[in-house]
């Protein structure tokens, strides 16, 4: 079998079959591609789960076409990416579809259900992500400052002044110097063509928002600002949702009602949650939508996080095992369970929760998520379902 069919066959297992967020995709990924398919050992593996942790964009779409370009070249790497976001991105436009077109009390008691999950979802998140970001009093302190920042400033200026700081005191207060042998890997991908891909990352960085304003067209602004959501998001998964409200609802390319209530579906199919741009990019109140909107929404999104690891890749080798590499890469995950936590209050809980009832519904979804374990999809389904009734 040819390898990048071999990935893409792989990948689109995965993107059938994984649910439960970002962290549970790498769980999925080591057993099919470290334990069943032997494509990586563990200490490969853990690198490049630990480098596109550090990168801006979705992490386990990062890792994942990390592994296809390692297996298989640059073909490798676009096949493992097609694989495992096609599934989830067929289904949330189909969802757009949906929800657009029917409006009735039952519908609309559904979706706000939906609503009420994205805060089940982001809550176990916070949890989560603090158990294992936030071992010590230092990484802690660094999440309650992030998130402080983050409620006080405006938009992406304070997420940025969180992180950047959350790096900074990283460097200062939880560095260690013990370091091991880091295994060399093998990509297919030179320098040249390394400084090529960060060159091309930083110009439509920069590029799109001056293009946005001269040629005032609504493609190049809806681009824009799903290019800007992924470059500037750290941490991936649910940390996307701020920014990717600050550059969609408050100009009013959709709803706050509208997007929480697809990103409350996208916690019920598998694969990457950034496949909610799709959703988006279909629902935007001004043309384009619908399926050139989706497609704008997919490439904007994903683009800046796989142009930046295969920029990245090249030089890592060299860089990955420096004590104050180590200690930034601390210090940006302690801010980003910051960010995560300022994101539940504002938007997540302020625009859903509206009666003790709302409270009772989240917290049923949040238990039957960390302690009853139940899958995301069947959460959504019962979450749904008792929307629909109150309706």
């Amino acid at each position: 079998m040819p390898a990048p069919l071999e990935v893409l066959l792989a990948f689109l297992r995965l993107g059938l079959t994984s649910f439960g967020g970002p962290t549970a995709h790498l769980g999925y990924f080591r057993t099919e591609i470290v334990v069943r398919r032997r494509w990586l050992d563990d200490r490969a593996y853990s690198d490049l789960v630990a480098l596109c942790q550090f990168l801006p964009g979705p992490a386990s779409s990062q890792v994942g076409y990390s592994i296809g370009l390692i297996r298989a070249g640059y073909w490798g790497g676009f096949a493992a990416w097609v694989g495992f976001t096609l599934p989830s991105a067929i289904a949330m436009v189909a969802f757009a579809y949906g929800a657009r077109a029917l409006d009735s009390a039952p519908t609309l008691g559904a979706l706000h259900g939906l609503m009420l999950v994205a805060v089940a979802v982001v809550a176990q998140a916070v949890i989560g992500m603090a158990r294992t970001l936030c071992p010590d009093l230092p990484r802690a302190a660094i999440a309650v400052g992030a998130a402080l920042l983050a409620l006080a400033g405006t938009g992406i200026v304070g997420q940025l002044a969180a992180l950047s700081l959350g790096a900074l005191a990283g460097l200062w207060l939880i560095r260690d110097r013990t370091s091991t042998a880091a295994w060399k890997m093998t990509v297919p991908v030179s320098r040249r063509v390394g400084l090529v891909a960060l060159i091309v990352f930083a110009t439509l960085l920069v590029g799109l928002p001056v293009a946005r304003h001269v040629t005032e067209w609504t493609r190049i602004a809806l681009l824009d600002a799903f290019y800007r959501s992924g470059a500037l998001v750290f941490g991936g998964g649910h940390v996307v949702l701020p920014l990717l409200r600050e550059a969609l609802v408050v100009p009013g390319f959709t709803s706050d009602s509208t997007f929480l209530a697809g990103y409350g579906a996208a916690q019920a199919v598998p694969g990457p949650l950034f496949t909610f741009a799709a959703y988006l990019g279909a629902v935007a109140g001004t043309p384009p939508n619908g399926l050139v909107g989706a497609c704008i929404g997919l490439v904007g999104l994903f683009l800046p996080g796989l142009l930046l690891v295969t920029g990245i890749l090249p030089f890592w080798n060299s860089y990955r095992d420096e004590p104050r590499v180590q200690a930034t890469m601390r210090g940006a995950g302690a801010a980003v369970v910051g960010l995560l936590a300022a994101a539940l209050y504002n938007p997540v809980w302020t625009r859903s929760i509206h009666s003790p009832v709302d409270v009772g519904i989240a917290l049923i979804g949040l238990l039957l998520l960390t302690v009853g374990r139940i899958p995301p999809v069947v959460v959504c389904a019962l979450s749904a379902m008792a929307g629909a009734a109150l309706a």
